[in-house]
C-alpha cells in the first residue's frame, strides 16, 4: 500500500523521545516526581482572581458576531493601554497566540525557501512553526561571557540572499537574556543593510529582574525598519488558557501601513480571535499586577535560593539570567546531557530539561523553570546538587 499523501512540512520523527518514554513509565508507576520544568502557570499554586476573571467572560456582548479582522477595538484599546498609550491601537493586530502571531508574520514575510534568522539557544519551537509556513531556520549564536549577548560577526556570517527576518527572544527562553543596549543600534544598522524585518518576542518582557539592567524591554519604539513586536495573555497575565496574543507593527510609517493592511488580510482569512476574550481583554489585563507580583516573587527566590547553594567551590555552574521564568545550569561534564536528565529521574525523581532540547552548542546544560512550587524547587535542587 502506497503511503498517505501527507506533506513533507510534517515530515518529522514523532515518536517519543527517552526521556519522555522515561518520564510516562516513572509517572504510570506512580512515582512522586519533583517537576522543576513547570511551564504553566495556572498549575504553579498562584492565587488567581477567580470571580473576577470569570465575570470579565460574561460580558453579554460575545453573544453577537462582529467579526473584526485585527481585533475589535475595544481589544486592541485596551493592548495600547498595556504599553501606557506609547502604541496606538492602529498598529496592534490581535491574534489566538503568539504561535498564530509568528505565523501570521512568517506568512506575510516570506515566500516558500525564504529564511528566518532564530537565536541559538532558544526556545525549540521555531523550527516547527517556520517548517508549517514553509520556511527555513538558520540559526545565529548567543554567546556567554558572564552575560549572554549577540555574536554579530557570526550573525552576519549567517545572512544569505533569501532571509527576510531576524528574530528575537526578549528575554531569551531559556537564558533569560535580555537585549542590551549597546546591541540595538547595530541591529538595525544590519537589519538595513540587508533589508530585513525585525521579530521580536517580548511575552517575558515584565519579568525584568533588575529594574536599572542596560537592556532594551521592548522594540516597539524601533520605527527605523519593519518591527513586528509580539506578545499575549498567556505570560503578561499568567492565563494561557484564554488564547490571546498581538502583534505590535512598527517601522517607517508607509512600509508599516503596507504590513498591516496585508497582516489583516491573513487575519481575515482565519478570523481566529473568539469574541469573549476580546471583549475581556481590559479586564484581563488590568488584572494582571497582582498575579506578575507572585510570578515575580517566586522566580527570584528561586533563584536567589539556587543561587545560594552554588558556591565558588562548587562544581556546578549557575549562568548569570536578567530576567523571565527559567535559568540555566551547567553540569559537572561527568556526564553528557541526556545522561544527565535520565539520572536524575531514575534515581532521583528529578526532572529537568537537557540543553539540547535548547541547542545549546556544547555541553552540559540543564534548564529548569522558575516558576516552580518553593517546596518542590529547593527539594529538587538539594537532589540535583547532592549528585556531584
Amino acid at each position: 500500500m502506497p503511503a498517505p499523501p501527507f506533506s513533507s512540512r510534517l515530515d518529522w520523527d514523532l515518536a517519543p523521545n527517552r526521556l519522555s518514554r522515561l518520564l510516562d513509565q516513572k509517572r504510570a508507576a506512580g512515582a512522586p516526581i519533583l517537576d522543576l520544568t513547570e511551564s504553566n502557570p495556572t498549575a504553579a499554586g498562584f492565587a488567581y482572581p477567580s470571580d473576577a476573571i470569570l465575570s470579565a467572560l460574561a460580558d453579554s456582548r460575545s453573544l453577537h458576531y462582529d467579526p473584526a479582522a485585527s481585533g475589535l477595538p475595544s481589544a486592541r484599546a485596551a493592548v495600547s493601554e498595556y504599553y501606557s498609550g506609547r502604541v496606538s491601537p492602529e498598529r496592534v493586530l490581535l491574534t489566538a497566540s503568539t504561535s498564530e502571531a509568528y505565523a501570521f508574520v512568517f506568512k506575510l514575510l516570506a515566500n516558500p525557501g525564504d529564511q528566518v534568522l532564530v537565536p541559538s539557544p532558544s526556545y525549540p519551537l521555531f523550527d516547527y512553526l517556520a517548517a508549517l509556513d514553509s520556511v527555513r531556520v538558520i540559526q545565529y549564536p548567543l554567546v556567554y561571557n558572564g552575560i549572554w549577548t549577540i555574536d554579530f560577526d557570526a550573525l552576519g556570517r549567517s545572512l544569505t540572499p533569501r532571509c527576510r527576518a531576524i528574530v528575537l527572544v526578549n528575554p531569551n527562553n531559556p537564558t533569560g537574556s535580555f537585549l542590551k543596549r549597546s546591541e540595538l543600534a547595530p541591529l538595525i544598522a544590519l537589519c538595513l543593510e540587508h533589508n530585513l524585518a525585525l521579530i521580536s518576542d517580548e511575552v517575558f518582557t515584565d519579568y525584568l529582574f533588575d529594574e536599572q539592567a542596560p537592556v532594551v524591554r521592548s522594540l516597539t519604539g524601533v520605527d527605523e525598519v519593519l518591527t513586528f513586536c509580539l506578545s499575549g495573555l498567556s505570560k503578561v497575565a499568567g492565563l494561557p488558557q484564554m488564547k490571546l496574543g498581538w502583534i505590535v507593527t512598527g517601522g517607517p510609517s508607509r512600509h508599516r501601513e503596507q504590513a498591516f493592511e496585508r497582516l489583516e488580510l491573513i487575519a481575515d482569512t482565519y478570523l481566529s480571535v473568539s469574541a469573549p476574550v476580546q471583549w475581556a481583554a481590559r479586564a484581563l489585563l488590568g488584572l494582571r499586577g497582582p498575579l506578575q507580583a507572585q510570578i515575580l516573587s517566586r522566580v527570584r527566590e528561586n533563584r536567589a535560593f539556587l543561587a545560594s547553594q552554588v558556591g565558588p567551590a562548587s562544581p556546578w555552574t549557575l549562568l548569570a539570567t536578567e530576567g523571565g521564568w527559567y535559568t540555566v545550569l551547567e553540569a559537572p561534564r561527568i556526564h553528557s546531557e541526556e545522561e544527565w536528565v535520565l539520572s536524575l529521574l531514575t534515581e532521583n525523581n528529578v526532572l529537568v530539561q537537557p540543553g539540547f532540547f535548547f541547542d545549546f552548542e556544547r555541553e552540559a546544560f540543564l534548564v529548569i523553570s522558575l516558576l516552580t512550587a518553593q517546596d518542590v524547587f529547593r527539594e529538587g535542587i538539594r537532589r540535583i546538587l547532592a549528585r556531584a
